[in-house]
């Protein structure tokens, strides 16, 4: 479970301690951690940041590495997420609940947080999730199944989405077999 601390502070990469750059079949991934654990993912393209790991993310590239190869389904990286909001914290612990391969609506995720009316406010935090695929905000789709919205890009998501669940996802249709 995501707890918060009293101590917040920010979540860029100008305020993260240890960085390290992992190969991945979807780009190149950035990892911000501090010594309490893991504070974002990042893909950025052709900006190029000095590494300067620790054991937080020596351990997270290890673990991202098995899950593209689908030898991982459920990630143990601890994470650093003070500053951000309870709501937004409640949103990524039940992210966390969703099962590999398996995926939930926006409104699913609102009903599982108890309360219909939230969709757009859990869609919001869903969209600020600094840590994709450990929290996986890609696991969340349309009611009718097509993909919506995800920082990284809906391609990125679609081949997220392959690597859990290939029989269950189309990547012809774009959407997901239901």
């Amino acid at each position: 479970m995501i707890k918060m601390s009293a101590k917040a502070k920010q979540h860029d990469v100008a305020f993260t301690t240890y960085i390290q750059k992992v190969a991945s079949p979807i780009g190149d991934l950035y990892l911000g951690a501090s010594e309490k654990g893991l504070q974002w993912i990042k893909l950025l393209g052709e900006i190029e940041l000095k590494s300067n790991p620790n054991h937080i993310t020596e351990n997270t590239a290890e673990q991202l590495n098995l899950y593209f190869a689908k030898d991982l389904k459920t990630f143990e990286v601890a994470l650093d997420l003070d500053g951000f909001t309870d709501f937004s914290l409640r949103v990524w612990n039940t992210l966390m609940t969703i099962p590999y391969g398996e995926t939930i609506s926006y409104m699913q995720l609102a009903v599982r947080l108890g309360d219909p009316k939230c969709i757009r406010a859990a869609a919001s935090a869903n969209g600020r999730n600094p840590i994709p695929i450990i929290i996986p905000c890609h696991r969340v789709i349309g009611s009718n199944g097509d993909l919506t919205g995800f920082a990284l890009g809906l391609e990125i998501k679609k081949t997220l989405l392959g690597i859990e669940n290939p029989m269950k996802f189309s990547l012809i249709q774009g959407s997901l077999i239901l």
